[in-house]
């Protein structure tokens, strides 16, 4: 049956690359198409992903260098800060989840051929992530810890990176809970899942949970423990993998100790045993509702930080003879709207949405499914027909997280099928015509700059592409047919 499958989707491809008009009416020329199409996509997602790894790696495969030229076969020496090596693992990640999507379709093959290879390499990536790994001692708002964390910067020695002050910020730890949560769903592997939680516990100890004069909670994350601004990437990217917590104990009875600020003298810091199902579902809730008031600008997308912070600087109080972080008020919403912004919220609606039900969060992620493609891409910028994504800075690496966001919010609304095309587009407009010793580059539509000396390309990117790839490729499986 499945060896019938593949001839008759051979065949189908023959026909289609010759010219030959078949019918797209039925059911079977439609799963047909979604299967050559989701083929394609995930064998691009492995080459781009095989190519980048042996790039951007050291011979020991320790070590992602930051830069590589596919010209000139240099390899900088700086490597990459964490956030840049998590790319990686979100690479994997979205390969092997369309590997077993492949599988799920009816074809195993490549599945047999490559998914052990990848579980290999996720758990020697994360092996390798310990060379970001450091421990320091923390005052928060609630009690002061010692914690074991990634800093922002690689060490020489496993578990010896710096981490303290602004060595490591929340948002990078957050980016990591998601890759271990969806490591975990792949591998059924505890660890995954242990360490997944640890780093949530670090992150919420960051949630400003002291009280306003009202009694309610400030809120917000700041950036890292050595900041006083609160970013939308300090507290987005946070929702999703909330969500998936709050799914993966809503049938156990599983409790996690919840540390809160007294509301009745505002200063007593308390601790009671909840429900982790419950606890995580709570925080994702919150932490959605302060980025949407707080960040929320008046074009219908998220804007970069909170600014105007008093205290300007980290502070401490002491109550009955203990310190505690002092409370952060932050006035001015500042900075410039970033994709991956609008993109974390967007995720975090889809996944409040389907967990919960509460239409407010379909209604927001409609709204701002649209509003956010209206703003981030334009049409004919660059190439007739193409929609145009700003690309300086790290904006290929935050457009991808729009593109995902687009992805987890299609079942709650179809209508952003035309802007997950898009992304489509620029993928295979940059694979066909610039594709380089295996290397993407950063402009997918205008490609390679003249001075081959100057096309040094972000190793994030190339593993983005990879990542791209492989989540359209699941999408096309699991989505139904058009």
């Amino acid at each position: 049956m499945q060896r019938n499958l593949i001839t008759v989707i051979g065949t189908i491809a023959i026909l289609y690359s010759c010219g030959v008009k078949t019918s797209r009416n039925t059911t079977l020329d439609a799963l047909q198409h979604k299967r050559i199409l989701s083929e394609k996509n995930l064998k691009r997602a492995m080459e781009i992903a095989d190519n980048a790894t042996t790039a951007y790696f050291t011979g020991d495969r320790t070590a992602m260098a930051r830069y590589y030229n596919p010209y000139t076969g240099n390899r900088s020496d700086e490597t990459g800060s964490v956030w840049m090596y998590t790319s990686v693992i979100e690479s994997i990640n979205a390969i092997l989840r369309a590997l077993e999507a492949d599988r799920e379709f009816g074809n195993g093959r490549l599945y047999d051929a490559h998914f052990s290879r990848y579980i290999d390499q996720l758990r020697q990536l994360y092996g390798n992530a310990d060379y970001y790994l450091g421990t320091f001692t923390l005052t928060s708002y609630t009690g002061t810890n010692e914690w074991t964390v990634y800093g922002v910067h690689r060490a020489a020695l496993k578990r010896k990176a710096k981490v303290d002050g602004i060595e490591n910020v929340y948002d990078d730890q957050m980016w990591l809970v998601r890759e271990l949560l969806d490591s975990y769903k792949v591998t059924g592997e505890e660890p995954y899942l242990e360490l997944a939680e640890y780093l949530t516990a670090y992150v919420l100890d960051g949630w400003d949970c002291t009280l306003d004069e009202n009694g309610n909670e400030i809120g917000g994350i700041t950036w890292g423990p050595g900041y006083v601004t609160k970013h939308s990437c300090s507290n987005g990217p946070m929702i999703s993998p909330l969500v998936w917590l709050h799914e993966l104990y809503k049938d156990k009875e599983d409790e996690i100790t919840h540390r809160y600020i007294d509301p009745d003298d505002r200063k007593t810091r308390k601790m009671a045993q909840v429900k982790k199902s419950d606890y995580y579902l709570t925080f994702a809730e919150k932490i959605y509702d302060w980025q949407k008031k707080h960040l929320l600008d008046e074009e219908g997308v998220y804007s970069d930080m909170m600014g105007g912070c008093t205290p300007g600087k980290p502070e401490l109080e002491i109550i009955d003879g203990l310190p505690f972080r002092q409370g952060i008020i932050c006035l001015e919403r500042v900075g410039r709207p970033l994709s991956y912004n609008s993109g974390t919220m967007l995720s975090g609606a889809a996944d409040l949405y389907r967990a919960t039900g509460n239409r407010k969060y379909k209604d927001d992620g409609t709204a701002l499914s649209d509003v956010a493609f209206a703003y981030f891409a334009e049409k004919n910028a660059e190439v007739e027909g193409y929609y145009s994504y700003n690309i300086d800075g790290f904006n290929s690496w935050f457009n991808g997280v729009l593109m995902r966001a687009y992805v987890d919010f299609y079942p709650a609304y179809q209508t952003v099928d035309k802007y997950i095309d898009t992304f489509q587009e620029n993928l295979d407009h940059g694979y066909e015509h610039f594709l380089y010793n295996g290397i993407l580059p950063t402009n997918l539509l205008t490609g390679w700059k003249a001075d081959k000396d100057k096309n040094n390309t972000e190793g994030m990117f190339s593993f983005t592409f990879a990542a791209e790839y492989a989540v359209l490729a699941r999408y096309e499986l699991t989505r139904p047919v058009r």
